[in-house]
């Protein structure tokens, strides 16, 4: 809520504070206007289709801030470059679950090994936009370890990732989440993982991407075996 913009205004650092907004709607304007008001160092786009709905957005917040786009459709992943060329766009996020789901893949983390990351990737790194992808657990965790998703990080040359739920066991009060583990220290972890990833030689990070690559088809094998699918 905008009371929780805030709230967080008044202990997060300048600069740091990013809003995720809802998509292009009737009251968009107004949605624009009460996040900036509240604080909000950054404005964030989700589940647009392509340039226009960027655009509008982007006169919406007239350069007051700067917006970060989250690519989670078909549509905003093959026209990502006509996208990040409208004015007022300064990163953007590569959202994996609702992509996922819209493309039917079995398990998210497919999209990282299938040609589907590496293609907006590349496009985003042609016009030297910085940008992240998906979500995180915490080091030594998830069916997908998060070490081994840094990794493809590293590869595709994203510089960000957001902490997923699973991250903080879906706690939602501080003193929760500080009686289940040491944030900071959680948090360093994925830093280090990172860091020996940009370490690792070209050939080293390809031998890690067909071992990451052969796994991610183990559990989406397994995925789709489940009833249901």
């Amino acid at each position: 809520s905008v009371d929780d913009v805030a709230t967080l205004r008044e202990v997060l650092p300048p600069g740091s504070l990013l809003v995720r907004l809802d998509p292009i709607n009737q009251a968009s304007a107004q949605q624009v206007d009460a996040a900036i008001e509240a604080g909000a160092d950054w404005l964030m786009l989700p589940f647009f289709h392509g340039p226009d709905e960027v655009a509008h957005f982007c006169r919406m917040v007239g350069g007051r801030r700067p917006v970060m786009l989250l690519a989670e459709t078909p549509g905003a992943c093959d026209l990502i470059a006509e996208c990040c060329a409208i004015d007022g766009v300064e990163r953007v996020h590569i959202g994996l679950n609702d992509l996922s789901l819209l493309t039917k893949r079995n398990f998210m983390f497919q999209l990282l090994t299938d040609g589907t990351v590496d293609r907006v990737a590349a496009q985003l790194r042609a016009i030297g936009m910085p940008f992240g992808i998906g979500g995180v657990a915490r080091v030594g965790e998830g069916d997908l370890l998060a070490e081994d998703i840094v990794l493809q990080h590293v590869r595709l040359g994203s510089d960000a990732a957001i902490l997923s739920r699973t991250f903080h066991r879906r706690a939602e009060r501080l003193e929760e989440i500080e009686a289940d583990m040491n944030f900071a220290a959680e948090v360093e972890k994925l830093r280090l993982a990172f860091r020996h990833g940009q370490n690792l030689a070209a050939s080293q990070l390809d031998q890690e991407h067909l071992r990451i690559a052969a796994r991610i088809d183990e559990i989406a094998a397994k995925t789709s075996a489940k009833p249901g699918r």
